[in-house]
């Protein structure tokens, strides 16, 4: 039989996280394919360069999000809940990145490898995961 000391080994711990986050990016992944026009992983295998900066940084913005949930709560539970929160506020950056600009539509610029607007999406992807993942509690 296990004991509760286990479960609290640093090693079964660090799994634990890892598994959970990983999950979660999956479905982050999912649920960004839903949000954009166009096929993230399709795109990337045909060499579309903007779009492999724009998912290069959601990838990066929802790990950095769970590096702080996890650094800030002792919980797996609270963790995955702050965590999926600032994926939440990720979500509702990019959709709101796509708000401020009505010149153009980000996705159409993103999907025919407009690499500036990939950059940019990137860094507002990465430069938001700072802050919010400072704000979690």
């Amino acid at each position: 039989m296990l004991g509760s000391s286990f479960w609290q080994h640093p090693l079964v711990e660090t799994a634990g996280y890892f598994s959970v986050v990983v999950l979660c990016l999956i479905v982050s992944m999912i649920l960004f394919e839903i949000v954009t026009k166009y096929k993230n992983w399709e795109e990337i295998k045909n060499g579309n360069l903007a779009v492999a900066l724009a998912t290069g940084g959601k990838i990066l913005g929802v790990c950095n999000i769970f590096r702080y949930s996890i650094e800030r709560h002792t919980s797996l539970l609270e963790m995955l809940g702050w965590g999926l929160f600032g994926f939440v506020l990720l979500i509702f950056a990019y959709l709101l990145f796509e708000f401020l600009t009505p010149r153009f539509k980000v996705d159409d610029e993103i999907a025919e490898d407009n690499r500036s607007v990939g950059f940019i999406s990137f860094t507002i992807s990465l430069g938001l995961s700072f802050v919010i993942g400072a704000s979690i509690t």
